[in-house]
Order: structure tokens, then sequence, then C-alpha cells
């Protein structure tokens, strides 16, 4: 048996996976968002092996005289290749395609705990301009 777990202390504790027996709760969340027309996953690979990924939201909204808005989740590079700006070029990409798409607002959080996502998020012109709250059911 295989088992992949987050590399981050956020995460570690809540994505663990059998490469070999995989849930049939991430079949059925891949397969809902590749169906909606409002979500894109973006894979970046090498030589046939994935480097980093991230899940992208196009959300029509009412506020901003009826414009559309991005929101980037789930942003994960291999940790054996951080550095090398592959995070960048994915959202690069993202705010690219969000532009294609006439999206007025680009969008993401990050846990508070997450330093260095954070400087390199503004490195790229994000701003923390909210404070963001979630409930877990």
């Amino acid at each position: 048996m295989i088992r992949l777990l987050s590399e981050d202390e956020l995460g570690k504790n809540r994505e663990t996976l059998d490469v070999n027996e995989v849930p049939p709760s991430y079949q059925k969340a891949f397969d809902e968002i590749i169906s909606d027309t409002n979500q894109a996953l973006m894979v970046m690979e090498i030589d046939g092996k994935v480097i980093g990924t991230c899940h992208l939201t196009y959300m029509p909204s009412l506020t901003f005289q009826g414009s559309k808005r991005m929101n980037i989740e789930a942003v994960r590079v291999d940790q054996t290749l951080r550095n090398q700006k592959i995070g960048e070029r994915m959202i690069k990409e993202a705010i690219k395609m969000a532009k294609e798409n006439h999206c007025k607002i680009v969008q993401l959080t990050t846990n508070k705990k997450r330093i260095a996502a954070k400087r390199f998020y503004e490195r790229l012109g994000f701003e923390a301009t909210h404070e963001g709250m979630k409930l877990y059911c």
C-alpha cells in the first residue's frame, strides 16, 4: 500500500490517501468539477508527472455591476520543486484566464498560519482586504 500525506502541517490530517484505493468522495468531487463549466482544474506536468495543481471557480456575482469573479483554491506544488516559479506560473495563468473570462476580481484565501503563502500571494499583487470566515459542517 502506498500512502500519500499532505506535506504541510495544516493539511496532513485532512488529506490522507491510499493511492491503491481512492475514496469515492474524491471521484464524485472530480466528476462534479469537470462537468461544471464554471469550474476548471489546472495541472502542471513535467514529463507526464504532475508537479502542480489548482482549482479555479468562475462565480457570477450580483456585485460589481453583475460581473464575474474567479476563486482560486487548492494550490499545490510538488514539495521537491518549490522555489522554481511553478506556483507563480500557475497563478499568473489563472489571472490571465480570469481576464479572458471577463472576471473583475480574482480572490483566494490562505490560512493565517501560512505566512510564506501570504507573502507569495502579496508579491503577485493580491491584497488582504477582507477577514475571511468559515464554518465547517
